[in-house]
């Protein structure tokens, strides 16, 4: 079985959270234009496309990105289909989990929303209920198929805080549309940034 890339491909113009500045990505060095080298420039959030939270995001005192240990990011994960138009729910949750799991939530986000070229407030997000039963069965990493995994209207500050609370870390911007529900190998690494909140990621996954 090979690899599936989940991950936002990144592209100036691309969907952002608002208030976050446009994605600009641009070649400023040119081997054909005779320079010595090809050069690219970035501009973004950290919290841009396919991207880790720190629970520095979110709490004070968190750890940053650069503290992310690689366990949380690579190892099996658990893909969950989710069909509440809304949210995921505490009753979405397995009751099965062992302590130290990977979740991602695959939702109407990814074949609807995710490449819309606008911003979605009713995406589907996790609730509160959903973030606490999550935490409740010591899940070290929680992935969602949006830019946030905290609702935009409802639950974007308490899923957040209950989650990175805890320790969890959290994964947002993957692209699910491709995978079916299942268990899988993960591989997911953000840039390392001491002292940041959050940093892109490159994703994939392979079934078990």
């Amino acid at each position: 079985m090979s690899w599936i890339d989940i991950s936002t491909p990144l592209a100036s113009g691309m969907l952002v959270w608002p208030g976050d500045d446009a994605v600009r990505i641009e070649q400023t060095m040119f081997l054909e234009r005779g320079d010595p080298y090809n050069l690219t420039r970035l501009n973004m959030s950290a919290h841009t496309g396919t991207h880790v939270d720190a629970p520095r995001h979110f709490i004070a005192a968190g750890a940053d990105i650069g503290s992310v240990p690689f366990e949380a990011m690579i190892g099996a994960a658990r893909v969950i289909e989710v069909h509440d138009p809304r949210a995921v729910r505490a009753a979405d949750i397995p009751s099965d989990l062992e302590a130290g799991a990977r979740l991602l939530f695959k939702t109407r986000n990814s074949t609807l929303h995710l490449r819309q070229p606008h911003f979605v407030e009713e995406f589907v997000y996790v609730s509160k209920e959903a973030a606490a039963a999550i935490v409740a069965c010591g899940v070290k990493t929680v992935g969602i198929d949006y830019l946030s995994v905290g609702g935009f209207q409802q639950d974007l500050v308490e899923t957040h805080e209950i989650l990175l609370g805890a320790g969890v870390w959290v994964i947002e911007g993957i692209d699910l549309s491709r995978v079916e529900p299942g268990n899988y190998e993960l591989i997911c690494l953000p840039l390392s940034i001491p002292g940041a909140d959050g940093a892109p990621a490159r994703a994939c996954l392979k079934r078990l």
